[in-house]
């Protein structure tokens, strides 16, 4: 999987059936004997076969043979940069013991910042190739990376750094998130206020001055950081007009996907605890709700997210791999459509909206991708499927026929 560097101006994929996912269209938007037309890496037409112009006819096509095309799929929440693993303490809560008190004994989050701190930037993007692989492998096109294992300034810019390189590596769009209040750092010795300081006077300034975020994260949690904390963050955030995105409501009810939505957040991700009124303030400010099935089944979490209350308040629903060492070592949207169908009651149409246009919708990039819309990336997943269902219904089976990156 080398990157490609040829460039194509015009193609056509005929005889398709198309899952345009529109906005205001029921279902997937379905579009039967239909073609796509690609100019210079874009979508210049997207309609019945029948009914395409003319002057597209001479342009090389390829035959889909009535395949299903769908957007490239997006993972919208990761922290694919990371180095090792965390195999052993997957062993003890095995054994019994809880998230917390993993993280109390010195593993969790911590242990992931020593073997980060250790590790190279080349090592990283090593070690992180191999999990991007997988998901490109199942038609994903645009991958979000957080930050949030180095906990300081240099290590924190170093897997920023790591994660994009990721797309000088590959034909994929990679989103790169700094998320520095994701747990404290040992060297803190307790001061968490101390520091959020270093976050904001430090971190922050550092990385927007080198453009290496496209949006702020936290953890808002009792074992993490509280909804004053986290304000803090998202008030500097503000002042470098970075967008903010929260880990919220995943182990208790602290409020935070009312602390996102009223920073007009991106998303809230996880909310397993989140209550109405989050989702009714989430949904009246346009914040995603990003459900994370891989963490909740590896974790073995009983408390589910509200998804009837998110529907009734018609707040916008995301699914994302969540893939990190230690609470979801997941490389598969086609596995976490599987998760949040069965786990969490979504419907095919949910799953299949929820890894392209909410996804796109989470990362604040819907007006560009996560549709199949004239003028939009060609950015498109080809399933050897007889119906849409299928993507979500089959565990551990890849129908990807081709994926295509911007026309290629």
């Amino acid at each position: 999987m080398t990157k490609d560097t040829r460039h194509q101006s015009g193609h056509i994929f005929t005889h398709a059936r198309v899952a345009t996912l529109r906005e205001n269209t029921d279902g997937l938007g379905l579009i039967d004997d239909a073609a796509i037309v690609v100019e210079q890496g874009r979508i210049a037409y997207v309609g019945p076969q029948a009914e395409m112009p003319a002057l597209y006819a001479d342009y090389p096509a390829t035959n889909c043979e009535n395949r299903l095309i769908t957007p490239g799929l997006i993972d919208c929440h990761t922290h694919l940069i990371h180095a090792g693993n965390r195999a052993h303490e997957f062993e003890l809560r095995l054994e019994g013991a809880s998230y917390e008190e993993v993280a109390k004994a010195g593993g969790g989050i911590v242990s992931s910042v020593k073997a980060l701190r250790a590790a190279s930037e080349d090592d990283l993007v090593r070690e992180s190739l191999p999990r991007l692989d997988a998901l490109i492998a199942e038609g994903a096109t645009t991958v979000e990376v957080k930050s949030g294992y180095g906990l300081d300034t240099e290590n924190e810019i170093k897997s920023l750094k790591a994660a994009r390189r990721l797309a000088q590596e590959r034909d994929v769009a990679i989103r790169t998130t700094f998320l520095g209040a994701h747990a404290l750092p040992p060297e803190m010795n307790g001061d968490k206020s101390a520091y959020i300081d270093v976050i904001i006077n430090e971190m922050l300034p550092a990385i927007a001055a080198e453009k290496l975020a496209d949006a702020v994260d936290g953890f808002c949690e009792g074992i993490a950081f509280l909804p004053d904390e986290i304000a803090r963050v998202f008030d500097a955030a503000k002042t470098h007009d970075l967008p903010v995105k929260l880990h919220a409501d995943q182990l208790s009810n602290l409020h935070g996907a009312k602390l996102a939505a009223s920073y007009n957040a991106l998303s809230a991700d996880h909310v397993e605890y989140t209550d109405a009124q989050g989702a009714q303030a989430m949904a009246k400010s346009g914040t995603v709700a990003v459900l994370l099935p891989g963490a909740y089944y590896f974790i073995r979490e009983t408390q589910k997210p509200p998804v009837e209350a998110f529907r009734q308040a018609g707040t916008k629903m995301a699914l994302a791999t969540d893939n990190n060492p230690g609470t979801s070592p997941l490389t598969s949207l086609l596995l976490t459509m599987n998760m949040g169908a069965t786990l969490f009651r979504l419907t095919v149409d949910e799953c299949i909206a929820g890894v392209t246009r909410e996804a796109a919708r989470a990362l604040g990039i819907l007006a560009e991708t996560g549709t199949i819309e004239v003028g939009k990336h060609a950015d498109l997943a080809i399933w050897d499927v007889q119906r849409p269902a299928e993507l979500v219904y089959r565990i551990g089976f890849n129908p990807l026929w081709k994926r295509v990156f911007r026309g290629n």
